[in-house]
């Protein structure tokens, strides 16, 4: 190793950024931090060692045996994390890379099963419900490539946002018009309650993943068995959005009266992957990835998110959104600039 490569090694903003890591997970931080640590150590010893033992060597010994001790942990437990974060780095670009590649087959089966399915074409019954189970199955896979791809884009850090002055009403209205079919299907009935919030200069198609992915929750966990529900909770599936401006911010809150989240379960439903136990009993259909990624696009814009639940009486998930832009790699102001250019031109 050449003394550049060297040095480019103990760049610890770069490599962070390599791995893809935060700071205290970065390897090269972690080596830096078991240094000063083998330091103070071998400093305190010495001090020790001068005050109870008489012998200057043996002192000597001793901190030379402790020096060697703590290098070879320190090498050992830094060489682990760097040959997880690379893992992790390769597991990423592998999912990003099988996302990108599963997307066109999946959009062409989609279109020729559209084209089959068009105006004219004559088949029986069981054809017709054969073709509808496909269409359905081809959605959810295109669906999971999607998150895949989302949750890749994330980690990596370079998931494509698009700032520029929009109204939450607006976005509101359309998520649940996307949603309409559904929640008729499952007898769901929808109140909107709110006050008139300013205009918000975020990415409204990031508004519109996390809004629409917390109303699709709603609909999933609502109750479709009547006979399922317990006495004393037996009423009309519900569905409350409310929004009210705060001081600097403006709070969403999506609530359902569907099955909730056991408490056991709730630390753990913003990670990777995670079902509750109710929902695979249920066997509700889902990934497990939908509130990492709204959690995770949140926090990327300066946003929060929580909730409350209560098992069988339902939920109520919230988030809230800056008013004004928060600074990403200067990409907000030149793209807050450009918008209200373009409104005063107008």
């Amino acid at each position: 190793m050449t003394f550049r490569e060297f040095f480019q090694k103990m760049n610890v903003v770069q490599e962070c950024r390599k791995y893809g890591t935060l700071l205290w997970q970065c390897p090269q931080f972690l080596f830096l931090m078991m240094g000063l640590l083998i330091i103070v150590s071998v400093i305190a010893s010495f001090a020790i060692g001068r005050q109870y033992i008489a012998d200057p060597q043996i002192t000597v010994l001793l901190i030379l045996a402790l020096t060697g001790v703590l290098m070879s942990i320190a090498f050992i437990i830094t060489r682990s994390f760097e040959q997880l974060a690379e893992a992790n780095r390769l597991k990423t670009e592998f999912i990003s890379i099988v996302s990108h590649q599963l997307r066109s087959p999946l959009t062409n089966l989609k279109w020729g099963l559209d084209f089959l399915m068009g105006e004219g074409a004559v088949r029986n019954e069981q054809e017709t419900s054969y073709f509808h189970i496909l269409k359905e199955n081809i959605g959810r896979m295109h669906e999971l490539v999607n998150d895949l791809l989302t949750v890749s884009r994330v980690e990596q850090g370079t998931f494509p946002f698009q700032e520029k002055e929009f109204d939450l009403e607006e976005v509101i209205k359309q998520v649940l018009l996307e949603f309409r079919s559904a929640s008729q299907a499952s007898n769901i009935e929808i109140r909107i309650e709110g006050t008139h919030v300013p205009e918000i200069f975020n990415d409204p198609s990031l508004v519109r993943h996390v809004l629409g992915n917390l109303v699709d929750n709603a609909i999933r966990y609502a109750w479709k068995d009547e006979s399922a529900v317990p006495a004393e909770n037996r009423r009309k599936n519900l569905m409350v959005i409310r929004y009210r401006p705060e001081e600097q911010s403006v709070r969403v809150e999506v609530e359902d009266n569907g099955v909730g989240i056991p408490a056991h379960d709730q630390k753990f439903i913003f990670q990777k992957f995670f079902r509750s136990t109710n929902a695979v009993r249920r066997q509700t259909e889902g990934s497990g990835l939908g509130l990492f990624i709204v959690k995770s696009l949140l926090e990327s814009t300066g946003g929060t998110i929580g909730f409350r639940s209560v098992e069988d009486k339902g939920s109520t998930f919230w988030f809230t959104l800056p008013l004004q832009p928060r600074q990403r790699h200067g990409r907000v102001e030149a793209g807050r600039t450009k918008t209200r250019g373009k409104a005063q031109h107008n």
